[in-house]
């Protein structure tokens, strides 16, 4: 079984580029660029260099002893919070600016919810001399500030989103609703494994030398190239993308993916598409997506505003579906408790998102021979306020 896309952009049952018409000429130059230079050394060569001189590529992998005395195994921290920007999102955002360069457009759009797509969306315009505008929810501009200035500095445009609850479906649709109107110089860089084909598949692409470099880091290491489980957080899935990529055939790598369940899945105030999704369409891909009887899409809700999507990408719902990923749940306070521990314990303050893996690790079953990866995505900078919040609260 290929867990990988196939030449109409599916994976399985999942996938596919459900588009306006207006739009098709624009998806058909992206796919077409892409395949003449995904593979070129020239590309290669451009992407590579800027992974490694302006990102800081590649990133540790560091064995965090005292939190593997904590859980009883082997746990090493893929360190992606120490990326330039912050995040694993500079990754994807270095290849598909190269891509708009090479197609000759001038106006890059993006949405954000976290907003560190957004910050490293702006950073590549400011690095290659091109507008920026990025959509973001009104309720995730209030809760992420120090984001929105860090784009705001770097020259990009911040646009509120202002309908639904105001979050990442919300940006989203506002993006999709600009590239339709302006489909001549725009670029729209996506963040996530979501979208039309091909750009699902491009994000897992360019997301994909964080578990490239994971096998030759534990190889340094231990001397053995796989590990037994892998942990991600996921909504639309990017940083899970990555750190599964070069694994998907390796049954022997368990891969657990960590849903936001908010409140709780069954509270009304969540955010876990696979635990209460069913099959349907969103933002051009059919996917597993929370909605009610009649198709309305269920407004997500997480503490994280990275997880804060109704959808997960297709490949994840491919995954989940084959049953070649698990698939779990952790709620707000988990992922709080989760963020402190590691702070305390490793001197690591993780982004909210991450965080959600890290509570990840009190459900699984762990041996003291297991050797587990845990993929740190994001740094907690741009959440202080919640946890700061959170301390005063006694929580």
């Amino acid at each position: 079984m290929s867990y990988l896309a196939n030449e109409n952009g599916y994976y399985g049952e999942f996938g596919g580029a459900f588009i306006p018409e207006m739009l098709q000429p624009n998806v058909d130059a992206l796919k077409a660029c892409y395949r003449e230079i995904i593979d070129s050394y020239e590309f290669k060569k451009e992407f590579i260099d800027l992974l490694k001189n302006y990102v800081g590529r590649p990133s540790p992998l560091y064995f965090a002893k005292r939190l593997s005395e904590k859980y009883g195994a082997q746990i090493f921290l893929k360190r992606e919070d120490l990326n330039h920007t912050g995040s694993h999102k500079i990754n994807n955002t270095i290849g598909q600016i190269l891509l708009a360069k090479k197609m000759g457009k001038t106006r890059i759009i993006a949405e954000t919810g976290a907003g560190q797509h957004g910050v490293a969306t702006a950073t590549v315009c400011a690095l290659m001399d091109l507008e920026c505008v990025v959509y973001m929810g009104e309720l995730d501009i209030e809760r992420q500030m120090p984001n929105v200035k860090r784009m705001e500095m770097l020259g990009a445009k911040v646009v509120p989103a202002l309908s639904g609850n105001k979050t990442l479906k919300d940006a989203t649709n506002e993006a999709l609703r600009d590239w339709i109107n302006n489909p001549e110089d725009t670029y729209y860089l996506i963040g996530s494994v979501v979208g039309p084909h091909p750009y699902p598949e491009i994000v897992a692409k360019f997301q994909s030398v964080v578990s490239e470099e994971i096998g030759w880091q534990l190889d340094e290491q231990i001397g053995r190239t796989a590990p037994d489980y892998i942990l991600a957080c996921v909504g639309g899935g990017s940083n899970a993308a990555g750190v599964f990529y070069h694994y998907l055939d390796d049954e022997n790598v368990n891969l657990v993916a960590v849903e936001a369940s908010g409140m709780g899945v069954d509270s009304g105030e969540t955010a876990a598409a696979i635990a209460l999704g069913q099959v349907g369409f969103i933002h051009g891909s059919k996917t597993m997506l929370m909605q009610d009887d009649d198709g309305q899409i269920i407004e997500p809700y997480s503490i994280s505003a990275g997880l804060d999507y109704p959808g997960i990408g297709p490949l994840h719902a491919h995954l989940a579906k084959t049953g070649r990923a698990r698939f779990i749940d952790a709620t707000d306070q988990e992922a709080l408790d989760a963020a402190f521990l590691l702070t305390k314990i490793e001197g690591i303050i993780p982004a909210l998102e991450s965080a959600h893996a890290l509570a990840g690790l009190n459900k699984l079953d762990l041996k003291p021979t297991d050797v587990v990866v845990v993929n740190i995505s994001g740094r907690g900078d741009k959440d202080m306020d919640t946890y700061i919040k959170s301390m005063e609260n006694g929580k």
